[in-house]
């Protein structure tokens, strides 16, 4: 595994959005634990966040960009409705025409399936290298919740030979949930509010993360680090608790308290902050989350070619803090929000 981000230097404090619309800003730090959130550039979409953590991927991995064989790009915020990102970010990175591309769409997690998917490729013997992405220019209605969390930021992931990680085990957890929802058309998305948490997150983050320690015979406590999807930092730290999992296992990851929720780009985020300060021999797991709903586990285990490559590109640290902060009507304009009717 290679492994790439790229996060959009602008950012919104929570602050400056409760200016706004009149909000107390505290209770919004203490209720979503999220201090800002990044914005992207009136320049920066799915395409050109993927094309940058995707090149970021390819110089920690070090091979023939045309030994890629299949480029998977999940995303709720791809910039076509008609037109595919993937042959663009193909291209920008030199993959050349012989290969599978395709981009997906399951919420906050379509990422993860492919990683799952160029898992799958590379274990049957297809190809010897897949790229998997997962990143978003998410989305939030003027005045919702969501708009104080809804952020930009996307991770790559080349699969196959070689890695710095190896992944051991994967599984999923899948219902039909409808917790959150936008249709075609539509410019912001509709969610469920209180109905978001326990039987969406909470269920199904759960359930998968329970199935994957069952299928490696493995507890909390034989994990170096874990990451669990972030809409906020309250849900997988309240999730990690009702598990097992620690503080001092969580932290590391959490993301989102800095650039917000990333949406498919969330959990890859957070596991690009790991593998940056990971060690050879550490244990990882992941369980991203996609409403809808559900959930992808993963356990990792990181090899001692991380110490060798880590350092060929630019750290998820150096992207998160490398930041300019701008006001609403700034963020309004990037954002598109202002329609003439």
């Amino acid at each position: 595994m290679g492994y790439g981000a790229y996060v959009p230097r602008f950012r919104i404090s929570v602050e400056e959005i409760a200016r706004v619309w009149g909000d107390e800003p505290n209770n919004i730090k203490n209720g979503l634990g999220i201090n800002e959130k990044s914005v992207p550039d009136m320049d920066e979409d799915t395409i050109t966040i993927s094309a940058e953590a995707g090149k970021n991927a390819m110089l920690r991995a070090g091979i023939d960009p045309k030994k890629i064989g299949a480029v998977y790009v999940g995303s709720e915020s791809h910039p076509y409705a008609v037109k595919p990102s993937g042959s663009v970010i193909a291209e920008a990175l030199g993959l050349g025409p012989e290969l599978t591309c395709v981009d997906l769409e399951f919420a906050c997690k379509a990422g993860t399936a492919g990683m799952q998917i160029c898992l799958s490729h590379v274990k049957a013997g297809q190809m010897e290298y897949g790229l998997a992405i997962g990143a978003d220019t998410s989305q939030g209605r003027p005045g919702d919740a969501l708009e104080y969390s809804a952020a930009a930021g996307g991770a790559a992931f080349i699969i196959g030979k070689d890695p710095l990680a190896v992944i051991n085990a994967t599984c999923s957890f899948t219902t039909d949930t409808s917790d959150f929802w936008r249709r075609e058309g539509q410019d912001y998305p509709s969610h469920g509010a209180r109905f978001t948490g326990k039987p969406a997150y909470f269920k199904h983050v759960i359930s998968a993360t329970k199935m994957m320690l069952e299928k490696v015979s493995m507890e909390p406590k034989d994990f170096t680090y874990a990451i669990l999807h972030m809409p906020n930092s309250k849900f997988p730290q309240r999730a990690a608790k009702m598990m097992g999992f620690t503080n001092e296992q969580m932290e590391p990851g959490l993301v989102v308290k800095r650039i917000g929720n990333c949406y498919s780009g969330s959990s890859p985020l957070g596991l690009t902050a790991v593998l940056d300060i990971a060690k050879p021999g550490d244990r990882i797991l992941m369980t991203s989350y996609g409403s809808g709903a559900g959930s992808d586990s993963f356990v990792m285990t990181v090899t001692d070619k991380i110490t060798q490559r880590r350092d060929n590109a630019p750290k998820t640290d150096q992207y998160i803090n490398n930041k300019q902060n701008i006001d609403y009507g700034t963020y309004v304009k990037l954002r598109g929000k202002l329609k003439v009717s």
